[in-house]
C-alpha cells in the first residue's frame, strides 16, 4: 500500500454567509506529533479552502473532508428518479449543482435547493417536505446503511432540516469538487493516484469511535480530552490553543486518525464499493 507525506482533514461548512466560523483545516506529518491547524484563528471562506487546496496544500497529501461528494442513486437508479435532467454520475451532478447555483455567491446553494423540480426532492427549513423526498428519514446512500454497522447515525443528504443535517454542506462541496476538476483526484471517483496527493471523504465520528470517545459525546472542547484521544490514536498531546471550537478539535483528531489508518488496504477496497464508485461514492474508513 501507498504511503503519503502529509495527512489533512478538512471540518466543511454549509453556513449562509463569505465566512464560516464552522471551517477548520488541520494537517500532520508520518509519525506522532498531533496535527496542527491550518490558520490558527482564521475565520475561512470556502472559496478560501479551495484556493488553500489548489495552490498552498503540500504535495503528497492524503485530505478528506467531512462532506458527502455524492446523493443516493442505487436506492432508485438516479439522484433524482423522475427527472430527466437527472444527472448519471458524480461529477455530472457536481456540474449540475455548480450550473443550477451559479449566480449564487460563497458557494452557497440556495438556488439549487429552491429550483422548482430540485426543490421536490428536498426537506427544507421552512418550506416543509418535497413530494419526491421519501418517507421516514429520507434516502441513504448504500455507505450510509453501511455506516450504522458502526453505530453512526447519518442524515440524509436530501434533508436540509437541524443542527445535524448535512445536505447544504455536502451541495456546497460540490461547487468546490466541481471547481477542482482534475487538479486533484478524487476517490473513488478517480482511482487512487501511484504518486500525489488525493481526496477523499471522512465522517469525524468514525474517527471519534476509533478513540475510544463513546456514542453521543463526540464533540470535544477541551485540551485535555483532545490530547486523551489522541493518544488512543497513537499521538503525541496537541499544541494548545487559545480556543477550543469542535470544528478545530474534529479537524485535529480527524487528521491524526487519517494518518493512523491511510496504509491500511483494506480501506482502499471496501466490499460493495464497485456498485457505487462512479455515483455516490464512499466514507473512507468504512469497509
Amino acid at each position: 500500500m501507498r504511503s503519503f507525506e502529509h495527512f489533512a482533514v478538512v471540518d466543511w461548512s454549509g453556513a449562509a454567509g463569505p465566512r464560516q466560523r464552522g471551517i477548520a483545516i488541520a494537517i500532520c506529518t508520518p509519525g506522532k506529533d498531533a496535527p496542527r491547524l491550518v490558520r490558527p484563528g482564521h475565520i475561512w471562506s470556502r472559496e478560501d479552502v479551495l484556493d488553500w487546496v489548489l495552490r498552498e496544500m503540500p504535495s503528497d497529501t492524503i485530505i478528506g473532508f467531512d462532506v458527502s461528494p455524492g446523493l443516493p442513486f442505487i436506492d432508485g437508479g438516479a439522484y433524482f428518479p423522475s427527472w430527466e435532467e437527472s444527472p448519471s454520475n458524480a461529477r455530472a451532478l457536481w456540474q449540475f449543482v455548480e450550473r443550477l447555483s451559479a449566480s449564487d455567491p460563497y458557494l452557497s446553494v440556495n438556488s439549487f435547493v429552491s429550483h422548482g423540480v430540485a426543490s421536490r426532492y428536498f426537506r427544507r427549513q421552512g418550506k416543509g417536505t418535497g413530494d419526491r423526498f421519501g418517507t421516514g428519514p429520507g434516502r441513504f446512500r448504500l455507505v450510509e446503511h453501511r455506516q450504522r454497522d458502526f453505530q453512526l447515525s447519518p442524515y440524509s443528504c436530501f434533508n436540509l432540516v437541524g443542527a445535524a443535517q448535512v445536505g447544504k454542506s455536502s451541495l456546497t462541496a460540490m461547487r468546490m469538487l466541481h471547481r477542482i476538476g482534475g487538479a486533484v483526484p478524487i476517490w473513488p471517483f478517480d482511482p487512487l493516484p501511484k504518486t500525489g496527493s488525493v481526496i477523499v471523504e471522512i465522517y469525524t465520528s468514525l474517527a471519534a469511535r476509533a478513540a475510544r470517545i463513546p456514542k453521543g459525546r463526540s464533540k470535544i472542547r477541551d485540551g485535555h480530552a483532545l490530547d486523551v484521544a489522541l493518544h488512543a490514536l497513537g499521538s503525541s498531546h496537541h499544541e494548545p490553543m487559545t480556543h477550543y471550537s469542535d470544528h478545530a478539535t474534529d479537524a485535529i483528531l480527524t487528521a491524526a486518525w487519517l494518518r493512523a489508518v491511510a496504509h491500511s488496504e483494506a480501506i482502499w477496497v471496501p466490499t460493495g464499493l464497485e456498485s457505487v464508485a462512479e455515483t455516490e461514492g464512499w466514507t473512507f474508513g468504512v469497509v
